[in-house]
């Protein structure tokens, strides 16, 4: 079987490598173009599309996927299916051209958390759960039939990437058992029930900026939910504060303004919340490197009163 692979990010490399290893015929890979990234504007390649080269893949990387050569060059590779991972959405002259069809590998159980960010709303919201979805590609964006989902647990403290790496590593083997009950004619549909949708839109900077008159739960969910990247942030002296890790102090709060610092001292470093209080456990000054709240102490000046906004 013939399958053109589209992805992006990490997150899409597993499901790739094993489609490789189990031996089926990947004619080409589809990924975005490249971009200038750091100080020095230096072309970066997608790590779909580094993996893609180290395995001597074709690689397509079409500005529009309507652009008229490009859709040229996918009907000419004839793919009997297209997997989708963590890429764009397609127009339905792409995903329509397979003779099997087209399915993506969705970060939710869907239909909760259609969008960009699923993974992120899912940890932001206080899910205990989460999961992986394969479905079939229709013109509505994350709504076409459902083939196979898996359920994963969200721990108290996990963060968006350590749920990220636990789902792409899932997701593959869930990618795998797709196919092969495409490839055997087997697939069972679930129609989705639009009523349970929820949203996971993309998150902008602008988003990530805390706000101390929550809850010290909600407040730990945003930050971890955010964690590595965007990066929740708050602001102290007109400098950008990322922060990475949290934890809630129990019986801390109740003192002074929403965000500002009930203790600085030793490894500990505690604001007050809306109902409580959170002591931050790894953060970032602007410009800095990651760090745990003890080094971060040592070398910024932070006192017990002062407001992170």
């Amino acid at each position: 079987m013939r399958i053109v692979f589209m992805g992006t990010p990490e997150f899409a490399l597993p499901s790739l490598s094993l489609l490789l290893d189990q031996f089926y015929t990947i004619p080409a890979v589809v990924t975005v173009p490249d971009k200038a990234q750091g100080r020095g504007q230096k072309t970066a390649f997608s790590p779909v599309k580094s993996f893609a080269l180290d395995h001597g893949l074709e690689v397509l990387q079409p500005g529009s996927l309507k652009d008229s050569a490009f859709l040229a060059r996918l009907a000419a590779l004839n793919p009997d299916l297209i997997v989708v991972v963590a890429f764009r959405v397609l127009p339905k002259e792409v995903f329509s051209m397979p003779r099997l069809g087209t399915f993506n590998l969705h970060a939710s159980l869907l239909p909760k958390y259609r969008g960009a960010a699923p993974i992120n709303w899912a940890i932001i919201n206080g899910e205990k759960e989460t999961g992986v979805t394969t479905f079939f590609l229709q013109e509505a964006v994350d709504t076409g039939s459902v083939i196979l989902q898996a359920r994963v647990k969200i721990g108290p403290d996990e963060t968006a990437g350590e749920l990220h790496d636990k789902l792409a590593e899932v997701g593959t083997e869930i990618v795998l058992q797709t196919v092969r009950l495409v490839e055997a004619g087997k697939v069972r549909l679930h129609d989705q029930n639009d009523k349970e949708a929820t949203r996971a839109p993309k998150i902008f900077k602008e988003d990530c900026r805390v706000d101390w008159r929550k809850s010290a739960v909600a407040i730990h969910n945003f930050v971890r939910g955010l964690s590595p990247v965007p990066g929740a942030w708050a602001m102290h002296n007109g400098r950008v504060i990322k922060l990475y890790r949290t934890r809630i102090a129990e019986g801390k709060g109740g003192r002074g303004e929403e965000g500002s610092v009930l203790r600085a001292d030793g490894d500990e470093l505690t604001l007050s919340t809306g109902d409580g209080a959170v002591s931050i456990v790894e953060l970032q000054q602007e410009g800095r490197k990651k760090m745990g709240a003890a080094e971060f102490l040592r070398g910024y000046d932070l006192k017990v009163g002062e407001l992170l906004q």
